[in-house]
């Protein structure tokens, strides 16, 4: 039940800071695109976390547990939060003041996208019991190697980096997509400070490395 409540209150409060920091500059409620992110994103969350619950809860408290103690990742987490908000306060705006002209079909494509994403995401801590919020070394943890680790070394960091860059697109908002689009140098900052602290720590991964060649995108990096 502790489990429970802190999981049902964190999904809350992130739903409300999320209609807040979207309607409240886009100043009314009638903003479409801002009510279809928020069915894209939170009605999967609410299933994920559910399936989570009762089928892996060891692995739900670690992806509630958000503090990171390494320094460079405390940067990441922080700057990727200033990233999140100026992208959907400028999303509210764009759609107050009439700033772009995202065609539907581009919504329509973008909101599979963040789908196809979240599904990958969810496969990813399918695969892999060790998923944490913090780059960190767990007891008796191993490498992964199968499935999608199998073909690039991050492949949770590559559903986010799509499942972000999709977030702006499906708010009608190309301002908002430039606010979303250093998300991408973020993330790769992480990745090579987290590599150095799995390299480091967990038996077998450098060997990992060489086997599997690319971190976020085959045959591109």
């Amino acid at each position: 039940m502790k489990l429970f409540f802190n999981a049902f209150i964190k999904f809350t409060l992130g739903l409300l800071l999320v209609t807040a920091l979207l309607f409240l500059p886009a100043g009314s409620f009638c903003y479409f695109n801002g009510w279809l992110f928020i069915g894209l994103l939170f009605v999967p969350m609410l299933v994920l976390g559910a399936v989570m619950l009762f089928k892996a809860p060891h692995l739900l408290q670690k992806r509630l547990n958000a503090k990171e103690t390494e320094k460079t990742q405390k940067g990441v987490v922080a700057l990727s939060g200033i990233l999140f908000l100026c992208g959907f306060i400028v999303a509210g705006l764009d759609f107050r003041f009439g700033w772009s002209a995202v065609p539907l079909w581009v919504v329509i494509v973008s909101s599979v996208v963040l789908l196809v994403s979240y599904a990958l995401y969810g496969e990813v801590m399918r695969e892999n019991a060790y998923l944490s919020r913090t780059v960190e070394v767990q007891e008796d943890q191993i490498v992964i190697d199968t499935g999608l680790y199998g073909i690039v070394r991050h492949p949770m960091y590559a559903a986010t980096v799509w499942l972000f860059l999709s977030i702006p697109v499906v708010l009608g908002s190309w301002w908002s997509l430039l606010c979303f689009l250093p998300y991408v140098a973020v993330i790769a900052v992480r990745i090579r400070n987290e590599e150095k602290v799995l390299e480091e720590g967990l038996k077998g991964y450098s060997e990992y490395k060489k086997r599997v060649k690319y971190r976020l995108f085959p045959f591109i990096w």
